[in-house]
């Protein structure tokens, strides 16, 4: 066995199950814990507390980024570089340079989710010590796991163990990194 603790898993066998253990963690006072199933259980992200993801921000920040910039690639090369008079035509118009920018800023913000996205998810990851677990593996089939992280402030892994049986987790093991 390695000497680092990833985490307990304990197994639950419906949702209604898992959401009452979710509330039973979360009202332990654990922070580190993750919830896993084979479809989504309506209500378990205001269980967890989860909140709106950062992706949105990083994308708008991209698109944005990406728009500003071709406009003032457009206005430094039409008005102040490369200044050319065709036709009385001026220097720098804002429609002249909304088509270009608005494609760079649908570009820049599906770069900025794709970015973001793999950012906080922490990704490209090739191993998790979950996939070391047979019984992890029935998750998604028709199992319910429910994961407490060692990174937990909380954590202990009597206290977790005795936590997760008490409210009815089965196949309970300990995750090694």
């Amino acid at each position: 066995m390695s000497e680092k603790t990833y985490g307990i898993l304990a197994e639950f066998d419906s949702p209604a199950a898992i959401l009452r253990a979710a509330e039973k963690v979360r009202d332990a006072g654990y922070s580190r814990w993750d919830v896993f199933t084979p479809f989504p259980i309506h209500g378990m992200d205001k269980v967890m507390g989860l909140k709106n993801s950062l992706v949105g921000w990083v994308a708008l920040f991209m698109g944005g980024g990406a728009f500003l910039s071709v406009v003032g690639l457009i206005w430094f090369s039409n008005a102040f570089d490369y200044p050319l008079i065709v036709g009385g035509k001026p220097m720098f118009s804002v429609p002249m340079t909304f088509v270009p920018s608005y494609i760079m800023m649908i570009l820049g913000a599906a770069v900025g989710a794709l970015i973001g996205m793999l950012a906080f998810n922490e990704l490209p990851r090739f191993h998790h010590p979950l996939f070391t677990s047979e019984r992890f593996a029935l998750v998604s089939r028709d199992k319910f796991c429910l994961l407490v992280g060692s990174t937990d402030p909380k954590f202990s892994e009597t206290e977790t163990r005795k936590l997760l049986e008490s409210i009815g987790g089965a196949h309970i093991e300990i995750i090694e990194d």
